[in-house]
């Protein structure tokens, strides 16, 4: 079947590209949540318009953002480290667990106390832990 020429007044100027219609209700691209178009810009902001003019250079519509696997955290890693609210990651001291009544007062009082890992440290936590909110600045 062959198609309908356009009448005059939808008739496309030469080089032009005409894109196709939308659902009125998104009026995005259907793409999956974390793919998008580089090409064009954002199409819920504003209305298509009915004719778009070529662009003046070649562009590829290439995906930029595939979809990314979730990364699992070491539960047991998870269980032995915190984040303060400055960001800094902390870790309980050794050696508090048993054979207490040889250790003085103050010394099981300093175990008993949270020490920040090592900064030489943090990219094995890091590794375990991907969701941790880090500063890696805080001092």
């Amino acid at each position: 079947i062959p198609h309908p020429r356009p009448s005059s007044s939808t008739r496309l100027p030469r080089g032009s590209l005409q894109l196709p219609q939308f659902n009125k209700v998104g009026k995005a691209l259907k793409l999956s949540s974390s793919q998008t178009i580089s090409a064009f810009p954002s199409f819920a902001s504003k209305a298509l318009p009915a004719f778009a003019p070529a662009p003046q250079t070649l562009q590829s519509l290439t995906v930029f953002a595939a979809k990314r696997y979730k990364m699992k955290t070491h539960k047991a890693s998870a269980k032995r480290f915190r984040v303060t609210g400055r960001g800094k990651i902390v870790r309980r001291r050794a050696g508090k667990q048993h054979l207490l009544a040889k250790k003085n007062t103050k010394r099981k009082l300093r175990l008993s106390k949270m020490q920040a890992v090592s900064r030489s440290d943090y990219d094995n936590v890091i590794g375990a832990l991907p969701y941790l909110k880090v500063n890696r600045n805080a001092k």
